[in-house]
């Protein structure tokens, strides 16, 4: 999944996922939303024709928006990782 960096500070993080649908960007904003360091998280469709959906994180204080994003994208590969048929 391709992603495009559009705004990178402190507390904020601002993303443009190439090709994406919305089930993914849904389960990630409530994951993301969930984390006590979160203020808030969403995702913008945009066009379905001719925008690729954006996400945007803001955390609270200081904390890193760029590590908590992976590591909620960490916990949701290998809860995957671990699903047997």
């Amino acid at each position: 999944m391709p992603v495009k960096l559009l705004l990178r500070e402190k507390n904020e993080l601002k993303l443009r996922i190439i090709g994406e649908s919305h089930t993914a960007l849904q389960m990630l904003r409530e994951r993301i939303n969930e984390h006590d360091k979160v203020e808030y998280a969403n995702y913008f469709p945009g066009h379905p024709e001719l925008d690729d959906p954006e996400f945007y994180i803001r955390t609270t204080g200081k904390n890193n928006a760029e590590k908590i994003l992976k590591e909620i994208i960490n916990s949701i590969t290998s809860e995957f990782d671990s699903l047997t048929l």
